[in-house]
């Protein structure tokens, strides 16, 4: 990308998602919503591939706001790697991130902290709107060519139609990937559109303090623990004393 600090692309730009028509059916009660999501995860498998390797779309808002958190990011991907070798198996991540006015890129697949790390550290966060529906069709692709078993979205903000992510996160969730939404700050149009998603993929959300990067590791290394093995690595987590696996499970039993 020319205009990275490195000067250099590390990463191509993704083509903008096609709206499609909204599901409208009423919104189940939360008891049936976790029932749901137990009979879905129960169905799904190991969420590894063949390999024993999880993929795993990491994907961030990279607006101006979002600076802070990004560097801290940067520190802290590391340690998705090691939880999902401490899980049984390797993970491969794709980084991608929106910012400006239509600028969305996705990286390749990196199976190394390092190389992921400074992938990210060529990053500048820039002012601009959301692009949610990018990264959620972005996803939709990537599963259609090898499984993808989680996506994990990092943003403080939403300024899209609630319809057309809806539609996206239904077409995700018939791919049986999980959205794991995690929201930085108090935003409330973001909250509901985070849970939105989550809800309709199967997957789950959650909300950090901003700045909390405490919080924000926790929340990346019980991801990672469930890409890698599934929910039995989610488990063996929180056995830990993981607060972030406490707060995923606590959606997904």
């Amino acid at each position: 990308m020319s205009n990275e600090r490195s000067g250099q692309t590390p990463a191509s730009n993704i083509e903008p998602a096609q709206p499609q028509a909204p599901d409208r059916a009423p919104a189940p009660s939360p008891r049936a919503e976790l029932d749901a999501f137990l009979r879905q995860v129960d169905a799904l498998g190991p969420a590894a591939t063949a390999d024993g390797r999880g993929r795993l779309v990491f994907a961030l808002d990279a607006t101006m706001s979002r600076q802070p958190t990004w560097d801290r990011a940067c520190v802290l991907q590391a340690d998705m790697f090691r939880e999902a070798a401490a899980a049984g198996g390797g993970l491969d991540v794709q980084l991608v991130y929106y910012r400006g006015f239509g600028e969305c890129r996705a990286s390749p697949w990196i199976a190394e902290p390092q190389r992921l790390g400074e992938l990210m550290s060529r990053v500048e966060c820039r002012s601009g709107e959301t692009q949610i529906g990018k990264i959620l069709a972005h996803a939709c692709r990537e599963s259609d060519e090898a499984k993808v078993a989680a996506l994990v979205f990092v943003g403080d903000a939403m300024e899209e139609s609630l319809d057309r992510l809806s539609a996206g996160a239904g077409d995700l969730g018939l791919r049986a990937v999980p959205a794991f939404m995690f929201q930085e700050g108090n935003d409330p149009a973001c909250e509901q559109a985070f849970r939105t998603v989550a809800r309709l993929t199967h997957g789950a959300y959650c909300r950090f303090a901003p700045g909390a990067a405490d919080e924000l590791r926790e929340l990346l290394r019980a991801v990672a623990a469930y890409a890698a093995g599934g929910r039995e690595a989610l488990t063996d987590l929180k056995a830990r004393h993981s607060s972030g696996a406490v707060r995923l499970l606590e959606q997904l039993k």
